[in-house]
């Protein structure tokens, strides 16, 4: 049944599509001749590919709706076809020297990393396997883009990247290249209703068992490979890595650089960052990490405050600071001067008793965000002072 709600896919020529009023535009029109609206998916075909367009079709497609077609909905299928064929080149050069040999997971120095891919595996086959149950196709396309493009390629294969150089020994390798092999290869399986070339394709380059993907057991992972504690763990960790890149992007530092952070934990968070350190520092560009205990905080300084920790960043390492002093300097004069011209606006009764309500208000809401502003920009110079 799993595979059923795809079948027309491959029955149906895909020129008749729109003549039975399956295909629809993005306007929402049947694609006709009269309307010029109509495509011809041997062309689409052939600069984006089959599978692309199978995906492009299903995604965001609800039981009994019509299809419709989006060219921007093609460019973004061909960008996750791309995803995934280069996530599957590293992984297959890591892989060159790797043959599974039955073990088991628990025997395997698995890392936190390890097991949270392995949980969100398991739970984005059961969520999969229950949208398509349900024939609800479209949502089973969205878990699935989910997983493979922001879980499995963007974070494991970063998290993991250490340890398949080789740089942490010979056990922990073969630890990470066993869950590489195991989550991509399930995973292709999972892929394959939606597209069958691209997963086929992959899965025989994997080490495998079988002739074709196309008999293979649809994946059942066990309910062990479930672990909310890691998954909670690394929560954690990812979310302190986006807050320093998206400071690092805010204060414009060079991607290549590498900067010292600072962080405040206690309890199981301070445990957490003194063992997997190193994932920060590695998705997070950092030379050095200190942990210290919740106490006064350091001068100069970014701060990024979450629930359990902060993090400082040290402005000597972000910013030039004689120019971020200046650059301030000169926001600060700007904003008074503005709040000094709209002052003068507001005390002049002529403006406030003529002029059309709604204009007085939003030049007292203006006059009030300058003092805000005016504020924050003193409060910045003052971090920056020694």
């Amino acid at each position: 049944m799993i595979f059923m709600g795809l079948e027309f896919l491959h029955q149906v020529p895909f020129r008749k599509v729109y003549i039975h009023g399956l295909l629809r535009d993005g306007e929402g029109r049947k694609m006709s001749k009269s309307l010029g609206n109509g495509i011809d998916p041997s062309e689409v075909i052939k600069t984006y590919g089959a599978d692309t367009l199978r995906f492009s079709l299903v995604s965001g497609t609800a039981p009994g709706s019509d299809m419709r077609f989006y060219p921007e909905k093609i460019e973004g299928a061909r960008n996750f076809a791309n995803k995934i064929w280069n996530a599957a080149r590293f992984a297959l050069m890591n892989l060159e020297d790797f043959q599974p040999q039955g073990e088991e997971f628990g025997r395997l120095p698995l890392e936190l990393a390890d097991k949270w891919i392995l949980s969100r595996y398991r739970k984005a086959a059961v969520e999969l396997e229950n949208w398509l149950e349900r024939f609800e196709l479209g949502e089973g396309a969205r878990v699935l883009y989910d997983f493979i493009w922001s879980e499995l390629c963007d974070w494991y294969l970063e998290l993991a990247k250490p340890r398949l150089y080789g740089r942490a020994g010979e056990e922990p390798r073969r630890a990470a290249q066993y869950t590489l092999w195991y989550v991509l290869s399930h995973t292709m399986e999972l892929l394959h209703p939606y597209m069958p070339f691209l997963s086929e394709e992959i899965w025989q380059q994997l080490p495998h068992s079988g002739q074709s993907i196309v008999v293979a057991d649809w994946p059942a992972p066990p309910e062990s490979l479930a672990c909310e504690e890691a998954e909670s763990q690394l929560a954690t960790v990812m979310d302190a890595v986006r807050s320093i890149r998206n400071l690092r992007s805010e204060k414009q530092v060079p991607p290549g650089k590498k900067i010292t952070a600072i962080i405040q934990a206690q309890g199981k968070v301070e445990s957490l960052f003194q063992e997997y350190g190193s994932y920060l520092c590695e998705l997070a560009g950092l030379a050095q990490l200190e942990l210290t205990e919740p106490g006064q905080a350091p001068q100069q300084v970014e701060t990024i405050v979450a629930t359990d920790y902060t993090i400082y960043l040290p402005l000597s390492g972000l910013v030039d600071l004689r120019e971020e002093r200046a650059k301030l300097e000169r926001e600060l004069a700007g904003a008074r001067e503005q709040l000094k011209r709209v002052a003068a606006k507001l005390a002049n009764q002529n403006f406030v008793s003529k002029a059309p309500p709604e204009v007085v208000q939003r030049e007292r809401d203006r006059a009030e965000e300058l003092r805000t502003l005016d504020l924050n920009l003193q409060e910045r110079l003052g971090q920056l002072e020694d």
